[in-house]
């Protein structure tokens, strides 16, 4: 749409929605933005009307009330894209898409033949973005029904196997038609023959070119397409006019040439060339099909009765009993509620050593089970799953563009125009300075130019090194949100790690525990403070008391980053670090002091319980290191990176487990806000900076930083902010990361440079520029050669990746 049309009005569905008084800034914004005619907020709905006649102010509107703390909820799909033929038409899609009212963000994976898109689903609908894509003259397959994949993937088989007989047929007919051109020229009929063996190549085989190339010239664009079937209908007409009227150019003392080989050859070069092309990026996509193929089909439920009944996956609901018996994969996530066994993980989280499930664990779909059964009841099923969440974050990141994308998709824009005034003007130049011949060599160079000229190579080059990055990522359990952080990896030079969950196992035991006073009622009301706690250390103090006992209390306060207060019976608690007790005047004991420093001395926090006059008891809970973590810290350092570890812990703790994984730089009783601020003064020093971390506290840290890095076994806001997701917790995945973006980012380089090479070099030789120098005159057969084989040379480098270690 335009920006200036006609007013429309605009439903925006906004979360966060309560009064007059929330709605304040909302107010501000709206009355204050010149592009809005009128609006209203209607409370009851939760959604604000907006009257405007610019259609392009909605992403602004919606960035800023996402800013102003309102979510306006929004849809994120990856939709597959149809009819595209090379990266001016993913181009031309993303334009179409962007333009229409309520899409946020559109960006086309011309190696995926996907697109993502965000967009607001009170404004638009996947049929409306349908519609204005096949005005465009491409298509959007938005099924949704069950089987839709299964239907898609037939497409494409059927679409592979139409090209491969088109190519085949091509060649067949090619072989004789170039051996005539180049060997038998004084045949009988050879230019008839010519004739003959060309057209079902030209307007059979290769009438999709000419179909497209019309679509596009409708909606006054231009792609790959125009650029083929430009060449070779010229070739072909110009040839068809010799062949039958040969005396126009023996009477003005001219050879009548022919260049039927050329448009047939041309063809079915390129032909071949999209073969190779679409077997290259099917095989870039192998991590997805991976992870699709890992869940079963078919489960056993126990019903009611505890017979066991076959069922489809569909079928399963929340808190069905589901039989796991030998050798089968896990359908969907639960938690085992009989039986045990190994179950293989490694298609998860990378790692190989089968994990023991026992009554009480949890189990994601896609494992293996080993050699046990076991029952569990489904907590998780369809796109909650685990695995379904791995498979769209890694559907979005193959999706995703790198910074470096943004120059080439305005390269590959411009591309087509820009080549095809080239054609024109190689074509002028020589009819004018080229002699008696002058005009037959210029349209050769036409032919040529159009030919060789190759977008579809500089369209490849990023996303085909980024989806097999990504996938190799996805297989060794790293997870991998978007190409940005995979391009930024390699450059980060410093490294932040937070300790509990990320350098320590992350769960914590009671090791220690000092009394002051023998009251057992102090006992329950200690765990009952702890219960309403939400910080880790304050589970291994519940499992510790084994106090089930509810205690009513009043007035509970959380201290961030020191430790919680509850009022109880009148009296006022304390449980948390030394420096909370310190803040509220508490007395301290001299030999509970040295008690608490010696255990902190051997890396256990201490935790302090006591009422408003002095200390009741002290506890030493002992998070056990990582046996990987120390080699992981040292693989970092010996790639000069600056390995830095903040903790809440005392300083004593974070001294003694600094140590014992070899980190030189850290700080103890940092706040989460505190974090977040150390990561922007290391910014400012001009490091790249890397968060990891695994808690609620370290998600402003994870959002400030360059990369952002969550363990997988760690809370759920963490692995939403973060960019990367450790599966297996496991700190030695960081390294391999970082190597990950370093092979990525050298494969989209040398992509990028041939991609560029060979178009600087081959247009201009196509032109003949060389003809002045040596008398050389590239053959229209060898630029078609040439241009298909400059795709495929790009793809197969980034499938390179694939194979190293």
């Amino acid at each position: 749409m335009n920006s200036q049309t006609h007013f429309q009005t605009f439903h925006i569905p906004l979360d966060g929605l309560k009064s007059e008084k929330t709605a304040l800034p909302i107010t501000e914004f709206l009355s204050t933005n010149p592009k809005i005619n009128s609006f209203n907020i209607d409370f009851k709905k939760k959604r604000v009307a907006i009257e405007t006649n610019h259609s392009n102010v909605l992403t602004e509107i919606v960035e800023q009330l996402n800013n102003l703390g309102f979510k306006v909820p929004t849809v994120k799909k990856t939709i597959p894209v149809l009819e595209m033929s090379c990266a001016s038409c993913a181009s031309g899609v993303e334009t179409i898409l962007n333009a229409e009212t309520g899409v946020l963000k559109a960006v086309v994976n011309f190696a995926s033949a996907t697109v993502a898109v965000e967009y607001v689903p009170s404004v638009t609908s996947p049929l409306t973005l349908k519609d204005a894509v096949i005005e465009g003259g491409f298509d959007l397959w938005i099924e949704e029904e069950k089987g839709s994949d299964d239907a898609l993937a037939l497409l494409h088989e059927q679409k592979f196997a139409k090209l491969k007989m088109k190519t085949y047929w091509a060649l067949a007919l090619a072989i004789p038609l170039v051996a005539i051109g180049m060997f038998f020229m004084n045949i009988p009929y050879a230019n008839t023959i010519m004739w003959i063996l060309s057209t079902p190549i030209v307007f059979g085989l290769g009438l999709d070119f000419f179909k497209n190339a019309w679509k596009q010239a409708k909606h006054k664009s231009a792609n790959m397409d125009t650029l083929v079937a430009l060449s070779t209908g010229v070739a072909y007409v110009f040839s068809v006019f010799n062949t039958v009227n040969p005396q126009f150019w023996l009477n003005r003392g001219l050879e009548p040439h022919v260049y039927f080989e050329a448009a047939g050859v041309v063809i079915a070069f390129i032909l071949l060339g999209r073969l190779l092309e679409e077997k290259a990026k099917g095989n870039t996509s192998t991590a997805i099909k991976k992870l699709m193929g890992l869940q079963p089909k078919f489960v056993t439920l126990i019903n009611v009765e505890g017979q066991h009944e076959q069922t489809s996956i569909e079928e399963v609901q929340i808190d069905a009993i589901i039989l796991v018996k030998p050798g089968e994969k896990i359908a969907v996530d639960g938690i085992v509620t009989q039986g045990q066994s190994y179950v293989d993980e490694s298609m998860l989280s990378g790692e190989p050593i089968p994990v023991l499930k026992v009554e009480n664990e949890k189990v994601f779909a896609g494992t293996l089970n080993q050699k046990g059964s076991f029952q569990f009841k489904a907590e998780k099923i369809g796109s909650a799953t685990l695995l379904s969440q791995i498979i769209r974050m890694v559907q979005e990141a193959q999706g995703s563009k790198a910074p470096v994308q943004k120059l080439v998709d305005k390269i590959a824009g411009i591309f087509v125009p820009v080549v095809l005034g080239i054609a024109v003007l190689s074509f002028l130049i020589w009819t004018i300075f080229g002699g008696p011949n002058g005009f037959t060599q210029g349209l050769m160079a036409l032919v040529t130019v159009l030919v060789i000229a190759c977008p579809c190579a500089l369209g490849l080059a990023t996303p085909t090194a980024i989806m097999v990055g990504v996938g190799k990522g996805a297989e060794n359990g790293i997870l991998i949100k978007d190409a940005e952080s995979l391009e930024l990896a390699q450059k980060i030079n410093a490294i932040i790690l937070d300790k509990t969950g990320t350098i320590t196992e992350g769960k914590p035991s009671v090791t220690n525990v000092f009394w002051v006073s023998k009251d057992e009622r102090l006992k329950a009301i200690l765990s009952g403070i702890e219960q309403q706690s939400e910080h880790p250390l304050a589970d291994a103090v519940v499992d510790y008391l084994e106090i089930k006992s509810k205690i009513e209390l009043s007035d509970f306060e959380s201290h961030t980053g020191k430790g919680v207060q509850a009022t109880i019976e009148g009296k006022t608690y304390f449980v948390g670090t030394k420096k909370l007790l310190l803040e509220h005047q508490i007395v301290f004991d001299e030999s509970l002091m040295q008690k608490a420093e010696a255990w902190s001395n051997q890396a256990q926090t201490v935790i302090w319980f006591a009422n408003s006059e002095h200390v009741l008891a002290i506890l030493a809970i002992s998070d056990s290191i990582k046996a990987t973590s120390k080699k992981a810290v040292a693989e970092l350092q010996r790639k000069g990176i600056d390995v830095y570890m903040l903790t809440g812990d005392n300083p004593a703790t974070a001294k003694a487990v600094a140590e014992s994984v070899g980190i030189k730089h850290f700080q103890a009783e940092v706040l989460p806000e505190q974090k977040a601020n150390f990561v922007k003064q290391l910014q400012t020093e001009g490091k790249m900076v890397a968060m990891v971390g695994d808690g609620i506290n370290d998600s402003t840290a994870l959002a400030q930083a360059d990369v952002s890095i969550a363990m997988g076994k760690g809370s759920a806001i963490a692995m939403d902010v973060a960019k990367m997701t450790i599966i297996s917790s496991d700190l030695q995945k960081i390294p391999e990361a970082i190597q990950l973006s370093k092979w990525t980012v050298a494969t989209i380089r040398q992509n990028l440079f041939w991609a560029f090479f060979y178009n600087l070099i081959g247009i201009p030789i196509a032109a003949g520029i060389l003809f002045p120098i040596n008398g050389f005159l590239l053959n229209p057969m060898l630029a078609g050669a040439a241009m298909a084989l400059s795709s495929v040379s790009v793809v197969s480098n980034s499938l390179r990746l694939k194979w190293k270690k």
